[in-house]
């Protein structure tokens, strides 16, 4: 876990500025349909009236424009007279004045909304700023989670204060297509929009992140108006922008219905991956995960260094009767089988391989346990929130080991692995219970492409092109099965060892597939969809693999 006091200044403020160019095209976009009041909800030091002051046509354009910081604000106020823009600095929080004006239902005032809201993650909001965020969502009958970012309610609020048939064009995380916590912007935005389209660059345009922006386009739905849907673009470079915006929004055909409904990963996808994809969904021998096995979290530690330890640690301070197996990174196994082999292996490699487990009051019976007590004491351990609600801090509760364990992040595709080992995981790791075929027989039979596409359109996305899948997605993964083969558990052990994933979701998703009655066609398409949503998530380009 990241701790406030570990983040940097520009992460916590949530200010990566937009470069001109991009500025500039979205600002192009939103003055195209001709005189316009113009909204920028965080306004920086002013590179949007900047671009605005390039584009407006009209001396009737005018901009209100919000930035909490005073010196900021004040850069601003000289940037919009710079540009010849009427403008309205106010330095004040937009999400506290958009709250008052939804909540006493104001007539909509404004024609455009541009800019690049804060990303910043909801736990380092100040309290007043966490308050407001949820007060907006509730305004606006939408569902709020506590793991939203400050990006999700200022585009919320700003599509409210749009007038139909208004547009918006914002720079946001690349997360907005995937992640749970936008699922009540993403049904906002398609319940309201004419037409929604983002352009999704290949590379990263903040230095000092690797989180990945996009460009969301919207106009809004006057009324009665039918729906769309939404367009993906994807792009490599800058060319796009010297494209006219217009032609790029008009020209974009979009998708809608259930392919759009939660997640936007799917709209990736072409027409004929998608109708195969249903096609597949119904075939008597593809699984939704959660009816063939059962996916609970990995031990809760509360303090990880503590707990988890190298061999050092155990012989330093005698607590070899404490210590079991345990792993819970990739590489702790790099294959699909941990054994004794690999566990040895990892102690010989000076990784924490160890998990430490003190039964309640060994502290008073052994002298060693005290002192080790004693030390995880004197750094506060027993103060952090999960240590200190229970009745005895050193005791970690919901010990149990499993069949299969799978880690929670993957870089080219989740893997189960078969634990025969029988070692413990902690919660960067889920303890998987096999419920109608043996354990090893799902481990081999989860390595196909149909189950690594079908992750990645449930997943999400973290810096640096990392997957992640949480419970409830893992639970709709997509498990072909099929008893017509035997499926080397061993041989598959080593080519993911030796040689990569991808060889191995190729050669032994051919012969699952096969077996469950898909053409060699089939299986190419569905491979080619994995390929490129693995490739996009990792910002890989598709010449380069």
């Amino acid at each position: 876990m990241n701790f406030m006091i570990n983040e940097s200044a520009q992460k916590l403020r949530g200010g990566y500025y937009t470069p001109l160019d991009i500025a500039s095209f979205l600002s192009k976009w939103v003055l195209s349909n001709g005189n316009s009041h113009v909204l920028e909800p965080s306004c920086g030091d002013g590179i949007f009236l900047t671009a605005i002051g390039q584009h407006s046509k009209s001396s009737s354009d005018k901009v209100t424009a919000f930035e909490l910081d005073f010196f900021e604000a004040a850069k601003a106020s000289s940037t919009a007279e710079t540009a010849g823009v009427a403008t309205e600095i106010i330095n004040s929080d937009f999400l506290e004045w958009a709250l008052d004006k939804i909540t006493h239902k104001e007539e909509l005032q404004f024609d455009a909304v541009v800019g690049n809201p804060p990303f910043i993650r909801y736990q380092y909001l100040p309290e007043k700023f966490q308050l407001l965020s949820e007060a907006i969502f509730k305004a606006l009958d939408c569902k709020f989670t506590k793991h939203t970012n400050a990006w999700v309610p200022f585009v919320l609020a700003s599509l409210a204060l749009l007038k139909p048939g208004g547009r918006l064009a914002m720079v946001l995380p690349s997360e907005i297509i995937h992640v749970l916590h936008a699922q009540s912007l993403r049904t906002q935005l398609s319940l309201e929009c004419r037409k929604i389209v983002i352009i999704d660059p290949e590379e990263i345009w903040f230095e000092g992140t690797l989180q990945g922006a996009v460009i969301l386009m919207i106009e809004k739905k006057k009324r009665n108006e039918p729906s769309e849907g939404l367009g993906l673009i994807p792009v490599q470079g800058r060319s796009f922008l010297l494209e006219d915006p217009s032609t790029i929004f008009n020209n974009v055909k979009p998708i809608s219905g259930s392919t759009i409904a939660a997640k936007w990963t799917r709209a990736f996808l072409s027409a004929e991956t998608l109708e195969l994809l249903e096609k597949i969904e119904k075939n008597d021998h593809v699984y939704r995960f959660k009816k063939i096995a059962k996916v609970d979290v990995g031990i809760v530690t509360g303090a990880n260094k503590f707990f988890l330890v190298d061999d050092d640690t155990v012989k330093d301070n005698r607590l070899h009767k404490w210590a079991h197996p345990m792993f819970g990174r990739s590489e702790h196994c790099p294959g699909v089988i941990y054994d004794m082999r690999q566990h040895d292996a990892n102690k010989a490699a000076g990784l924490p391989a160890n998990f430490l487990w003190f039964p309640e009051d060994a502290a008073q019976e052994h002298i060693d346990v005290a002192r080790y007590v004693a030390k995880g004491e004197f750094d506060l351990l027993h103060t952090r929130y999960k240590t200190r609600i229970r009745r005895t801090w050193y005791t970690v509760p919901s010990v149990y080991t499993s069949e299969i364990g799978m880690l929670k992040r993957s870089h080219n595709a989740p893997r189960l692995i078969l634990n025969k080992a029988s070692a413990f995981t902690t919660d960067t790791a889920y303890r998987i219970k096999s419920l109608a075929i043996p354990a090893s027989q799902l481990v081999a039979s989860f390595v196909n492409p149909l189950t690594a596409l079908s992750a990645e359109l449930e997943g999400r996305t973290y810096g640096g092109g990392v997957l992640e899948l949480v419970p409830s997605e893992i639970e709709r993964l997509l498990i072909p099965i099929s008893d017509q083969i035997e499926l080397d558990l061993g041989e598959l052990d080593a080519m993911i060892r030796h040689r990569s994933m991808q060889d191995a979701i190729k050669i032994y998703g051919q012969k699952i597939l096969r077996a469950i009655g898909l053409s060699d066609d089939e299986i190419l398409i569905i491979f080619n969809a994995w390929t490129q949503l693995k490739n996009r998530r990792q910002r890989v380009s598709g010449s380069e693999e």
